[in-house]
């Protein structure tokens, strides 16, 4: 057999080699996180749910979701193990700290930037909306009030 002739199929077995490798990996980091879960973790699932590990078992974990109420849960389905201040600045709001002890800098809230003129209006003008297309000046259809896709 001629190189040329086996060398694409050598290709193919490398890249292969390669992608199974990179996915055992990911699969050997995921049971590494959820290994580190123990009672009182912070974690989040892989639907988004943030929630406090109670107990966990061989497959299963059991998650406290809110104050007093508990769910059971694959191990699998746990996304992510949050370090404790992670969890509670996105569980209770608390305010991240800096590695030099400060506090991040804080954004303004939408009341003050409500003020600020994005569109050429100031706060508390009125805006001039066109009426509904298909509607009448009363907000009626031709069949009725609450027809319509001013209704939906």
């Amino acid at each position: 057999m001629d190189i040329v002739t086996l060398l694409p199929f050598a290709l193919l077995i490398g890249v292969m080699f390669l992608m199974t490798r990179s996915a055992r990996n990911k699969q050997r980091q995921a049971m590494q996180m959820r290994d580190q879960m123990q009672p009182g973790t912070g974690v989040r699932t892989i639907g988004g749910m943030y929630a406090l590990v109670k107990e966990v078992n061989d497959d299963t974990v059991v998650l406290e979701i809110a104050p007093g109420v508990h769910a059971v849960y694959a191990k699998n389905a746990v996304g992510a193990v949050l370090d404790d201040d992670e969890y509670r600045r996105i569980v209770h709001g608390e305010p991240a700290v800096t590695k030099d002890g400060d506090l991040p800098p804080v954004l303004p809230d939408a009341d003050e930037r409500a003020g600020e003129d994005r569109v050429g209006l100031s706060k508390g003008e009125p805006v001039d909306r066109p009426a509904d297309k298909g509607a009448d000046e009363d907000g009626t259809t031709e069949n009725g009030p609450g027809d319509g896709p001013a209704a939906k």
